[in-house]
């Protein structure tokens, strides 16, 4: 019998970008070896995905549930999502995403091959209409990208394109903790305690995964909230939980190099003027977190 994988989706109120994802995984491609389904956790009491899920339920043959978790929490939502897959592999893509048609193939594929308990992947930027240049020679989008087959350090992860073994979760302290829900960090804490038992993710740099960015994100001060408010909650962390792959000293010296060449970056132009500013905010906000102070904890995007 083909192995099943389980396509979790948690979402909040995206219901546009919910039904394109949908309408990609529908189109995937499994060469035979394997089966799979679409576990959507709605994270909005009001239940306004309900609709876009039936709809994609009626034309797709491979199962999907729906289920529903009322309390504002993107950890819960991933905890109910798991409770209600029954694959022998679970998935994670973010509701503002879309996978290429081989993402689940390529997933697989690499923890066959490498023999592992998990498989992450890249995430790229799909702007909707026109990105100003300054984002794009910034960088600011890009994220760090590996050979495949390179094992994951835990500070490098995230759930918005990974494929696990469904048997991590029968440990049941494998969970997303509550209590990173609403501010982030949820997903690091996660790769952080099933990586310290002995478990091994790779990356697939071939299962490729896009992330919609709509215009409001062609501000410059959503780049620098962003920065601040993942360097605080990343500082934070650190002091509860002491993540690994992390120095005091390290980011202190990083901060003050960054801050030092930041007015010359204004001689090179606005994307390394901007490149260097979030650097420079992520580092302080890490140490102001650090010391006890998160100066951004909600996302507002």
């Amino acid at each position: 019998m083909s192995p099943h994988i389980s396509v979790c989706i948690c979402t909040y109120k995206r219901p546009q970008y919910l039904k394109h994802l949908l309408e990609e995984l529908g189109k995937q491609h499994t060469e035979g070896l394997f089966t799979y389904s679409v576990v959507v956790a709605d994270n909005d009491r009001m239940q306004s995905a309900e609709q876009v899920v039936a709809e994609f339920a009626t034309a797709f043959s491979g199962g999907t549930i729906y289920c529903v978790e009322p309390e504002q929490n993107i950890a819960l939502a991933r905890n109910k999502a798991v409770e209600n897959a029954k694959g022998d592999f679970i998935a994670f893509i973010d509701d503002d995403e879309f996978p290429a048609k081989d993402w689940l193939l390529n997933l697989y594929a690499a923890c066959v091959r490498f023999e592992v308990d998990g498989v992450l992947g890249p995430v790229k930027p799909y702007f909707e209409e026109k990105c100003p240049e300054w984002i794009i020679k910034g960088k600011l989008l890009e994220r760090t990208s590996h050979p495949t087959g390179t094992i994951m350090r835990a500070t490098e992860t995230r759930t918005g394109n990974v494929l696990l073994k469904r048997e991590i979760f029968d440990d049941a302290d494998n969970r997303f903790e509550p209590e990173f829900g609403r501010t982030g960090g949820e997903d690091v804490w996660f790769f952080t305690k099933v990586t310290r038992k002995g478990r091994v993710v790779v990356w697939c740099d071939e299962a490729l995964v896009y992330e919609t960015i709509p215009p409001e994100r062609r501000k410059e001060s959503f780049y620098l909230k962003r920065f601040i408010r993942i360097g605080g909650l990343t500082g934070e962390e650190v002091r509860k939980k002491g993540l690994p792959g992390q120095s005091l000293s390290r980011v202190i010296g990083s901060f003050c190099v960054y801050t030092a060449i930041l007015p010359f970056t204004l001689l090179i132009g606005k994307h390394a003027f901007m490149r260097y500013l979030v650097k420079s905010a992520y580092k302080l906000a890490w140490l102001s977190g650090y010391c006890g102070y998160v100066m951004m904890r909600y996302r507002d995007d």
